[in-house]
């Protein structure tokens, strides 16, 4: 069993995967390598759900984690903070609409809504590292 206190690095680390494997996705499909698009993206997705299972199953347990930091850093803090929380909570369902759409092959509809996706998901990961990194390594 994997200790409780390391639970915030397993989060950062599905995170900072899912924003490597978003950016190969969207390497792969200018490229036009389309399986390898697919691979990443479904990937990617299934590291976000697991990212969001074991962040959810972390704060169940264990409750907030407050931030301690003081001054201009504190305001930054909950700057990313705020933007991250509520771009995470408009993401999942652009994702689901984004995938759906594709497994439908809507393909005009499908990159029309993943140029919205793609930017917004990625800033979601990326932030969620830098988060763990100023609440966890600060």
């Amino acid at each position: 069993m994997v200790a409780l206190s390391t639970w915030p690095l397993l989060n950062a680390v599905l995170n900072g995967t899912s924003a490597l494997l978003l950016s190969s996705g969207f390497v792969a499909i200018r490229r036009r390598r389309i399986a390898v698009h697919k691979a990443c993206m479904l990937t990617a997705c299934a590291t976000s759900v697991l990212f969001l299972v074991s962040y959810l199953l972390y704060h169940y347990q264990v409750g907030s984690t407050a931030f301690t930091g003081q001054g201009t850093i504190r305001v930054v803090y909950f700057t990313v903070l705020i933007s991250h929380t509520v771009l995470a909570v408009v993401i999942v369902p652009l994702v689901i609409m984004t995938l759906y759409r594709a497994w439908r092959e809507q393909w005009p509809r499908h990159r029309r809504l993943a140029r919205w996706t793609l930017p917004l998901w990625l800033y979601v990961s990326v932030t969620g590292v830098v988060i763990y990194i100023m609440l966890y390594q600060l």
